[in-house]
């Protein structure tokens, strides 16, 4: 455990949440790539180099990014951790997953929190594009949640892929981190993520009309609502409770064998301290 003491002035695991996203830091010089997928969709990757001055030629470390919850290479953490990574000479590669990078994908499909498969396929491709380079992965929020269910699953193969790994408030216990959002102020967080879920999801109708119950849709005032009608059935689960058991992360920490933090503060709003795994929850 990592003692932290935050500022008189912002105090409470909601004030922590939400000022960082008045902060708006310069946006980055992204250079953006197009991944076609092995299935026919695309996958936007965006990259930064570090200066000229700072950067290790082709042996220089490399930083992938695997965002949260619709986030983007646009998110407030996103470009402060990959202008900080250019700072030590670092280069750093953003993965916008499916539907986030400000263009709808082709596919009836889009992103959820337990898509290793999506995880495997980027890092397999930045190994063949960058052989030579220490490769280095965190994921936040959502993605931290994929990225570390990869890991468990790879187990000691993870190595030919990767370094280490960080995971940043990773929600690895999906049912426990959606219930919990779904009470008290904790909807506020719930109605932001649904206005733009929403979005995407009439988008999907439009591209397949009848999709997915629009009625249902439309009327989901929670997470589990959503899930249920959205993203389980786009993605192959059988329901809401489905998909939150089958993609969380929890139950394969202890299988993960590269060097690995996971990284949550205890006043999380997003998920109680008794859904954090404990000490014989994570690998030795």
């Amino acid at each position: 455990m990592i003692a932290y003491r935050a500022p008189r002035w912002l105090p409470g695991g909601h004030a922590q949440t939400i000022y960082p996203l008045l902060i708006r830091p310069d946006p980055l010089p992204w250079q953006r790539q197009r991944w076609q997928t092995p299935d026919d969709d695309f996958v936007d990757v965006d990259c930064h180099e570090p200066p000229p001055a700072l950067a290790a030629g082709h042996d220089s470390p490399l930083l992938v990014l695997f965002h949260g919850l619709e986030g983007s290479s646009n998110s407030h953490y996103a470009t402060t951790l990959m202008r900080s990574a250019a700072a030590i000479g670092w280069s750093g590669v953003v993965v916008n997953f499916r539907g986030c990078s400000g263009e709808i994908n082709r596919l009836p499909r889009t992103y959820h929190a337990g898509d290793s498969d999506e995880i495997e396929w980027v890092l397999h491709a930045l190994r063949q594009r960058f052989p030579r380079r220490p490769r280095y992965a965190v994921g936040i929020s959502l993605g931290g949640n994929a990225l570390l269910k990869w890991l468990g699953e790879r187990e000691t193969t993870a190595g030919d892929y990767l370094t280490a790994a960080a995971a940043v408030s990773a929600p690895v216990d999906l049912a426990a981190c959606c219930h919990h959002l779904a009470h008290g102020f904790n909807r506020v967080y719930t109605k932001a993520f649904l206005r733009t879920l929403k979005k995407k999801a009439d988008q999907k109708l439009r591209l397949y009309p009848g999709l997915l119950d629009e009625g249902r849709m439309r009327a989901a005032s929670n997470l589990y609502e959503f899930d249920d009608v959205v993203t389980a059935p786009l993605h192959g689960f059988a329901s809401a409770e489905d998909y939150w058991r089958r993609a969380s992360s929890k139950s394969w920490l202890a299988a993960i064998r590269l060097p690995t933090l996971l990284l949550n503060a205890q006043n999380d709003p997003f998920l109680s301290t008794a859904a954090l795994p404990d000490a014989a929850q994570v690998a030795a």
